[in-house]
């Protein structure tokens, strides 16, 4: 414990705990709640899970925004138990508006919804938050959806109060706040924030939030792996907490694409994918550009005109309904016209900007959108570099192309782009020339109302996730960058992003 001379270690029950005064915590005994410690509980994941457990009003929130802020990675959700208290009866709503109803106790919340939920976020999954109404003591009728992340923190007042839930955490923190502090703070948020007098505050903190907390959170002290003394103002706690993450993202046996390799093998393919018929046409197509012989000039040619199937077959996909024009005969045509508000086209950086003409030939005034999603060379992961949407783009329905998709880390990180800006993930198409198995089923594991539609599937990606067969670096050919090893970066043309 050089790093933390304030502190000392102490180890219990197979954990290390933080104490500002130097001790170890004490073993409590909840026996109807607690399970028994074993090391290495949780399996290695992509995902990794910081929960944070504390008395009401310990900063358990202000804590977990300074880990996010100091973690400086992409892709992390904040989950908070506040969201998860049950649905509650007439007769329960009538003591919750007199401060006769215990929010402080284990039965308030709703597990099975928030294991479900965990689980689901670690997956990788998209899930549905109930948002609560402290005000009401009801949930909105509106919930929250979020997309599965590299780190959740999940933090709350019962956050290890079950057995199951502890199973999916990979790091417990129990924030310890002075009884005094955490009621002052009870009594300014609730008053200021959820509309409560300061009679109601404090009957409701002496019926139901202390012993509360010293029945139920308090002795969970001892299940923690870290103690944090005074909550969001101990940076010392925090830096630590911090580091240990990255340790974990760092460490993980498996990359995110060695986690794709290994995934769906043997499954039948989506039914969200479309593939162009192989026609002796596309077929023809395919054996020019994917010939390592052919000339420049004619795999951009042939290039672009399996873009334009490609994109044309995409067009099918939208919605459209019935529309009647008269003829020049004078004579009724009932033909089909785009049932949407607008169809805007999306680039992934730099090869999937070779399809935006093809979209602009066929989508007259079309809005394009660029992301540009690049892999870290030292991990292997895909990183969010540049990001342009047009406004108000929630409404759109969204064709996201892409040249080549192999393991399908980049497309779904384009898709949570996507999905952050509002857009719904049933109006994304995401259209590819090439694709290999993989990344079909990792687009639509993760996405399954996402439209894929292709003009070729491949079976294989090998240890470099390259395709296999393939058509090799869609970029490099076509924009000529697959230079000889003696040219110079000043014989190159930069291109265009």
């Amino acid at each position: 414990m050089n790093a933390l001379p304030a502190y000392s270690g102490a180890r219990i029950s197979g954990c290390w705990t933080l104490r500002a005064d130097g001790s170890g915590g004490g073993d409590g005994s909840l026996d109807r709640l607690l399970p028994s410690l074993s090391p290495g509980l949780s399996p290695r994941k992509r995902t990794t899970s910081q929960c944070l457990c504390g008395g009401s009003a310990s900063g358990k929130t202000t804590v977990a925004r300074k880990i996010i802020e100091a973690l400086d990675v992409p892709w992390v959700v904040l989950l908070s138990m506040d969201s998860f208290y049950k649905v509650l009866s007439p007769d329960q709503q009538t003591l919750a508006a007199s401060n006769d109803y215990n929010f402080d106790h284990p039965d308030a919340f709703d597990f099975d919804l928030l294991t479900h939920t965990l689980r689901k976020l670690k997956l990788g999954k998209s899930v549905k938050i109930p948002v609560y109404d402290f005000t009401t003591h009801g949930r909105q009728k509106d919930w929250k959806t979020v997309y599965g992340a590299s780190v959740i923190i999940f933090e709350g007042i019962m956050a290890f109060a079950d057995k199951e839930l502890l199973q999916l955490l990979d790091m417990k923190i129990f924030v310890d706040t002075d009884s005094d502090i955490r009621l002052v703070r009870r009594l300014r948020r609730d008053i200021t924030e959820r509309g409560r007098d300061i009679e109601g505050v404090i009957k409701q903190y002496n019926k139901f939030v202390k012993p509360a907390f010293e029945q139920y959170i308090e002795p969970t002290m001892r299940l923690a792996d870290i103690v944090v003394p005074r909550g969001g103002g101990n940076m010392v706690a925090i830096d630590l907490i911090v580091q240990h993450v990255h340790s974990q993202l760092e460490e993980r046996e498996l990359s995110v694409r060695a986690a794709l390799a290994s995934a769906h093998q043997a499954q039948p393919l989506p039914q969200t994918l479309s593939v162009l018929e192989s026609t002796p046409q596309v077929r023809g197509m395919h054996t020019i550009i994917r010939n390592k012989e052919t000339s420049r000039d004619e795999f951009i040619f042939y290039s672009k005109r399996l873009m334009r199937l490609l994109i044309e077959r995409a067009l099918s996909f939208l919605p459209s309904q019935v529309h009647v024009v008269q003829t020049p005969q004078g004579e009724d045509y009932e033909g089909r016209t785009f049932h949407g508000k607008r169809i805007t086209g999306v680039s992934i950086l730099r090869a999937g900007e070779t399809m935006e003409p093809a979209l602009r030939a066929v989508c007259k005034d079309v809005r394009i959108g660029k992301i540009l999603i690049q892999t870290n060379q030292d991990t292997g992961e895909p990183e969010l570099h540049y990001l342009r949407l047009p406004k108000d783009i929630s409404e759109d329905h969204v064709i996201l192309m892409d040249c080549t998709v192999s393991t399908g880390a980049a497309a779904m990180m384009a898709v949570r782009v996507l999905l952050d800006h509002d857009v719904q993930e049933d109006k994304i198409l995401l259209v590819s020339l090439l694709m290999a198995e993989m990344g079909v089923h990792s687009v639509a594991y993760a996405f399954p109302q996402v439209k894929i539609i292709t003009t070729a599937v491949d079976k294989k990606v090998n240890d470099l996730f390259h395709i296999i067969p393939g058509i090799g670096n869609f970029g490099d050919r076509y924009f000529g960058t697959d230079a000889p090893p003696d040219w110079s970066d000043e014989d190159m043309d930069e291109p265009s992003y």
